[in-house]
């Protein structure tokens, strides 16, 4: 099987307001770019969906995947092995468990190296995910984000 190349973004305008989550997937020659807006979400929700997105759009179980995103909070969450932590602990004060509970549900099926890259830097693909992202929460049909929780 082919090595899995991803890249994520999550991006809102207002935090919490609009927001949407891009992504570059890569395998071989083969490039997909998905992206999604919401009405009102926050940034780091929108890191996470795209990571979750991502992972889901995957057809095979068991591949090799690198993530590249430029978002602290899920690339420390995953290789500092905190999420498993949480997850032990119900997630009990933890934000966003309903996204963590989806992301772990898909973790396991392959094998995942997360890295972590600078935003907004000379990552041609992590800006293009910027991009997308921004576009998404900026469009006219935009979703609703049922897992957001106002504090």
């Amino acid at each position: 099987m082919a090595q899995i190349t991803i890249y994520t973004d999550g991006s809102a305008l207002g935090n919490p307001g609009r927001g949407g989550y891009g992504i570059v997937l890569m395998s071989g020659p083969y490039r997909k770019e998905l992206s999604a807006g919401f009405r009102l979400t926050t940034n780091n929700r929108m890191e996470l969906m795209a990571v979750c997105v991502a992972r889901e759009a995957l057809k095979h179980e068991g591949e090799d995947v690198t993530i590249y995103s430029d978002s602290k909070y899920v690339v420390e969450a995953v290789n500092q092995r905190w999420v498993f932590g949480w997850e032990k602990k119900g997630f009990t004060g933890k934000k966003n468990p309903d996204l963590w509970m989806r992301f772990l549900r898909i973790y396991r099926r392959h094998r995942v190296r997360f890295v972590w890259v600078k935003g907004h830097a000379s990552t041609v693909e992590n800006n293009r995910c910027d991009e997308l992202a921004v576009a998404a929460a900026g469009g006219g049909m935009l979703l609703e984000d049922s897992g957001y929780q106002p504090e």
